[in-house]
């Protein structure tokens, strides 16, 4: 087994220890280098009551590139991109900001922040960004439109 594939079944474990509520991970051993992560909408945020699915995908140069964190529900979101890739704007997750000590659970517990209290200034959507920060309350309404729509 590569030493890749060691470190993510060492966090695979982590993660199992220290999942953030209201997370699954499905892990298939077949295919280690891509989670599905089911994940409920944090309940102080927007989001609660809906239910996302994200892919995190491993490179083959883990950790010393980082992982990559999809949204595969769609979800308004200022640091999710609007479509069908549903890419996500992590500052821990940009190559130059990566280092290998990082831990792939404490990817996830930011992604659940990030949900609580978005980050317009790091945004990878700047329509929904000064949306968020000029029109808080239709960014709030179209968000749980989406969640609506989307996520049930």
């Amino acid at each position: 087994m590569s030493a890749s594939k060691k470190r993510i079944l060492k966090e695979y474990g982590e993660c199992m220890n220290d999942t953030p509520s209201g997370m699954k991970i499905n892990f298939d051993e077949q295919n280690m280098t891509e989670w599905e992560i089911l994940m409920d909408g944090p309940e102080q945020s927007l989001y609660a009551g809906g239910h996302f699915k994200l892919r995190l995908t491993f490179p083959t140069e883990y950790p010393f590139k980082p992982p990559v964190v999809s949204f595969k529900t769609k979800i308004y979101h200022p640091n999710v991109s609007n479509d069908d890739k549903g890419s996500m704007c992590l500052g821990m997750l940009r190559p130059e900001a990566w280092k290998p000590p990082n831990k792939v659970v404490s990817v996830l517990h930011l992604i659940q922040t990030l949900l609580i209290e978005p980050n317009p200034d790091d945004s990878i959507e700047p329509t929904i960004a000064n949306e968020y920060k000029d029109d808080r309350k239709e960014f709030e309404k179209t968000a749980r439109d989406w969640v609506k729509r989307y996520a049930k």
